[in-house]
C-alpha cells in the first residue's frame, strides 16, 4: 500500500476591501458650485429677475421723485432698499430646484460634510449678487446719483462686498429653513427682512458719505466693522444650526 503525500489546493489570499475617501469639502462645494451656475444658466430664475426688478425700481424712483437726482443719504437709502428687495427674490429661488427635485434627499445620502450644501449655496448666492449690482449699481449712478460713482467706486465697492457677504449667509440660512414650508414665497421674506435690517442700516449709513455731492470723507470705518461682525456672527451660527435644517 504506498502511501502519497496529500496534496492541499493553495490557499485563497483574503479579499481586502478598499472603501474609496469621502470627497473632501472644498471638492464637493466645487462640484455643487458647478451645479449650481448650469443650472442658473439654463434657467435664468435668478439674475435676470433681481437686475430688472432694481432697474425697474429705480426707473420709478427717478420718476416719482420730486427732484431730477439724489445724493447723499436719501441716495444711500433708495440704493440699499432697492438692493435688498431685489436679492430676496434670489433668497426664494436657492433652495426650490433641491426641494422639488430631491436634490436636498441626494445629498443627505451622499458620504460628505453637509456644511458644503451652506458654503455652495451661499457662494453661490454671494456670486449672483455680484453679477447683479454689476448691473444695478451703473443703472443707479445712471438714472439717480446726482455725483460720479467714479470718485467713490473704491470705497463703495468695500461697503457692497460686506453687505453682500451678511445677505449671501442670511439668505442661505433663511432659505434652507422656508422652503420646507408651503409658504415659502411669504415665509423667507419675513423672516429674512428683520435679520437683514442692520445690514441695511449699516451699508446705508457707510455709503452715505460716499454719495454725497461734496463727496467729503471716507466710509466710516466703525460701520464697517459693524458690517464685518454681523457677518462673521451670522456666518457661525449658520454653520451650527444648518444641519439641524436638513434633517428637518
Amino acid at each position: 500500500m504506498s502511501t502519497g503525500s496529500a496534496t492541499h489546493p493553495p490557499s485563497t489570499p483574503p479579499t481586502i476591501r478598499v472603501h474609496p475617501r469621502p470627497p473632501g469639502v472644498a471638492a464637493v462645494v466645487l462640484a455643487l458650485l458647478r451645479k449650481e451656475f448650469l443650472v442658473e444658466l439654463r434657467t435664468l430664475e435668478s439674475v435676470p429677475g433681481m437686475a430688472l426688478f432694481a432697474v425697474s425700481t429705480f426707473v420709478v424712483f427717478h420718476f416719482a421723485l420730486d427732484a431730477t437726482s439724489v445724493s447723499g443719504k436719501e441716495a444711500s437709502g433708495v440704493l440699499w432698499v432697492t438692493l435688498l428687495f431685489a436679492a430676496m427674490l434670489g433668497v426664494n429661488r436657492l433652495f426650490v430646484a433641491d426641494a422639488e427635485q430631491g436634490g436636498f434627499d441626494a445629498f443627505l445620502l451622499a458620504p460628505v460634510d453637509r456644511s458644503a450644501l451652506l458654503i455652495a449655496k451661499a457662494l453661490a448666492l454671494l456670486a449672483y449678487l455680484v453679477v447683479f449690482e454689476l448691473v444695478a449699481v451703473p443703472a443707479f449712478g445712471l438714472l439717480l446719483l446726482e455725483p460720479s460713482l467714479g470718485q467713490s467706486m473704491p470705497d463703495l465697492l468695500a461697503v457692497l462686498a460686506l453687505a453682500d457677504i451678511g445677505i449671501a449667509v442670511i439668505g442661505t440660512l433663511v432659505a434652507a429653513l422656508a422652503v420646507q414650508t408651503r409658504a415659502r414665497d411669504l415665509l423667507g421674506p419675513l423672516l429674512a427682512l428683520p435679520l437683514l435690517v442692520p445690514i441695511v442700516i449699516g451699508a446705508a449709513k457707510a455709503s452715505a458719505p460716499l454719495l454725497a455731492i461734496t463727496g467729503a470723507g471716507g466710509s466710516p470705518t466703525r460701520w464697517l466693522l459693524g458690517l464685518a461682525l454681523y457677518d462673521l456672527v451670522f456666518g457661525l451660527i449658520a454653520y451650527a444650526v444648518f444641519d439641524f435644517l436638513l434633517e428637518d
